[in-house]
């Protein structure tokens, strides 16, 4: 791993451990196999469990509910490693962590707790986030998914778009509108098999192969009332501050992505002489090269002070959003960068860099893309909302 500033230095002795023990199983399981699964446009399912085992799908999450209660910076090391090898298996592990078990901690009651907090870090039960929808992926207020009470059932129906998981998911945080506000926004554990929950895959993408991408449809689907998250209250904030949890992986992951295609730059221009000497000895290489690790660096220290933030309760979503669109299109660009100096060989699975870059057209434009972000910062600094 690339580390410019000896940042490896300021770790604990648990977060290094941590991080290596990621690493290595990425190193061992996951790279030997990714362009085979992205050819097959396969989720590996059969690392779910071991992820499991190691802690990484309750990463976060107290003991007491099964988790493994790390600090901000263990679980960010995580995200990195695991984007390392493919943003599809950071996707899998951040919809587990940020988007499914954060919200039934959060704004869950106790029992919704011990129901499905355990199964959800042992691997047991797979989750997805329902929030985007077909026609409004960057206006989550305008929603059209629309939960009526009928009794002491919530009868759903909609759709929502681009889901992570969404055909390997036992249950489903979904996000509807019970009113006509934004605060009448209410969250739902839907469960797999719930009558008019269908689970539909999206085929034929050209990045994230090897991640389960879907649609989630409800036809009148009746939801029991249990299944509704009370703190959810709060509305459009409640789903937000989810997304907030998910970006935070991201900011790490993106590091993990542009460091991977560092280091197969620099192994392919050190050794491949096409004009009698290697490719790293050109300036003009040399000067591409460079940029990346000036990017990589400040990517790196962004994310330990935003870790910093996140574990001492200070953390603002504007900061977030720095961190996210800012690491990520610094991975983009880093990937393109390197897939150029790999030559042809940047387009095959034998190489990462070209994966890495379309996948991570994909991450530049979920969770938020890099202009909605740049919006939100603009806001924060100047007071002024620019959306409309």
């Amino acid at each position: 791993m690339v580390d410019f500033y000896n940042i490896d230095e300021l770790l604990s002795d648990t977060e290094r451990l941590i991080r290596d023990t990621v690493r290595e199983f990425v190193n061992e399981q996951v790279l030997p196999n990714i362009g085979e699964w992205c050819v097959e446009g396969r989720f590996p399912e059969h690392l779910i469990g071991p992820m499991a085992e190691m802690g990484l799908l309750g990463a976060a999450l107290p003991e007491e509910y099964g988790g493994a209660g790390l600090d901000a910076l263990a679980y960010g090391l995580i995200m990195q490693e695991l984007e390392r090898g493919d943003s599809g298996l950071r996707s899998f592990a951040s919809v587990q962590n940020g988007l499914v078990i954060y919200p039934i901690f959060t704004y869950g009651n106790e029992e919704q707790r011990r129901r499905w907090l355990p199964e959800l870090a042992a691997g047991k039960k797979i989750g997805c986030y329902g929030l985007t929808e077909p026609d409004g992926g960057s206006n989550p207020g305008g929603m059209r998914t629309r939960a009526v009470r009928d009794g002491d059932t919530w009868v759903l129906n909609g759709s929502k778009m681009w889901i992570t998981n969404a055909t390997i998911a036992d249950v489903a945080i979904v996000f509807a509108q019970t009113g006509e506000k934004p605060k009448d926004i209410r969250g739902f554990v839907v469960e797999k098999g719930t009558p008019g929950f269908l689970q539909n895959p999206i085929l034929r993408k050209i990045g994230l192969r090897a991640s389960d991408t879907g649609e989630l449809v409800f036809e009148d689907c009746r939801v029991p009332d249990a299944n509704l998250l009370p703190g959810s209250d709060i509305g459009l904030r409640a789903a937000l501050s989810c997304l907030d949890q998910a970006r935070y992986g991201i900011a790490f992951g993106a590091v993990g992505a542009a460091s991977a295609c560092l280091e197969e730059a620099l192994d392919f221009s050190s050794t491949r002489a096409p004009f009698g000497k290697p490719l790293a000895g050109y300036q003009m290489v040399q000067q591409k090269l460079t940029d990346i690790i000036s990017g990589i660096t400040a990517a790196q220290l962004i994310n330990l002070r935003l870790a910093q933030l996140k574990d001492a309760g200070t953390i603002k979503p504007e900061q977030i959003s720095l961190a996210k669109s800012r690491n990520v299109r610094m991975a983009l660009n880093t990937a393109r960068t390197c897939r150029e100096i790999l030559g042809a060989n940047g387009i095959t699975y034998e190489f990462s860099s070209g994966r890495h870059e379309t996948n991570l057209i994909s991450v530049d434009t979920y969770e938020g893309t890099y202009d909605i972000h740049t919006l939100v910062i603009g806001a924060a600094l100047t007071g002024i909302q620019a959306f409309r």
